[in-house]
């Protein structure tokens, strides 16, 4: 199960973990936390979206339902319903404590919707971001905070027991990025990439998913109104470059897996699971 703050997210960071595991026959399933209500809308002929949140929020809905398709069959869910959280635009941004925004979503409504989705699915394994929200947007780290407070109380069997049987999650991960990614792109002459980044030797896990590069990009050209890989700019250079799917994940619970490698990363996301 992944948990990301909005519709796009989960192709750019996880989008070739989630075609790979859909390919091997595991049950994928996706939470989405806010509509994106407020992205800038890149695409001039979707200017009419552009200071319409609601219309934005809409059409994002239906871009991710297109980019999924192109994983295999995953399930989502809206955290709270399709629009119950908003986007809360970027840090500093008045958007960060309007109404509705998640960053400043009340946290025990957050938790009580997020547990019943961990319940319902019964995740072996969950990904989020780091702590930073891996570039520091408020709804990422709000995202980050949604999953990490949720953790004991889906496990907890006097925590609102209306919302299903307790589920314990064995192994919890953060989609982050290693340092020597940092190296390799500067050589590429790619500028303007200074995202938050994990020493090599302290990641731990590492999908290899080059097989299912085309899917994550396919996926990302569903996102219109977001994403445009054919201008030549930094983010599609970026992504068109075949370590794009290869996919770096920081384990954070539960018990590490055997590795491979100079630094013993596991290849798999569920190493060490029964």
């Amino acid at each position: 199960m992944l948990v990301h703050a909005h519709p796009d997210d989960e192709a750019t960071a996880t989008g070739a973990t989630m075609a790979r595991y859909c390919a091997e026959g595991a049950s994928v399933s996706l939470v989405t936390c806010t509509s994106g209500e407020l992205g800038e809308v890149i695409a001039d002929d979707l200017a009419h979206l552009r200071g319409n949140p609601d219309a934005l929020g809409e059409y994002r809905r239906g871009e991710i339902s297109a980019a999924l398709a192109e994983f295999g069959e995953v399930r989502h869910h809206w955290l709270g319903g399709p629009g119950r959280f908003r986007d809360s635009g970027m840090a500093g941004e008045d958007g960060n404590t309007a109404s509705g925004a998640f960053a400043a979503a009340d946290p025990a409504e957050v938790t009580r919707a997020m547990v019943e989705i961990l319940r319902a699915e019964r995740p072996h394994v969950v990904v989020t971001y780091d702590e930073h929200g891996g570039y520091g947007h408020p709804d990422h780290i709000a995202a980050h905070r949604a999953v990490m407070t949720s953790l004991d109380p889906a496990a907890d069997p006097d925590y609102a027991p209306e919302l299903g049987e307790p589920w314990e999650v064995p192994k919890v991960y953060w989609t982050t990025l290693p340092r020597s990614i940092l190296k390799r792109v500067e050589e590429a002459g790619v500028e303007g990439f200074e995202p938050y980044t994990v020493p090599d030797e302290e990641l731990t896990a590492m999908v290899d998913g080059r097989d299912f590069h085309s899917a994550k990009i396919a996926a990302l050209r569903h996102y219109r109104s977001q994403v445009n890989l054919d201008d030549g700019e930094f983010f599609a250079q970026l992504v068109l470059r075949p370590e794009f799917a290869l996919e770096h994940y920081l384990l954070v619970r539960g018990d590490r897996g055997p590795g491979v490698g100079p630094n013993n990363w596991e290849p798999d996301l569920f190493a060490g699971l029964s």
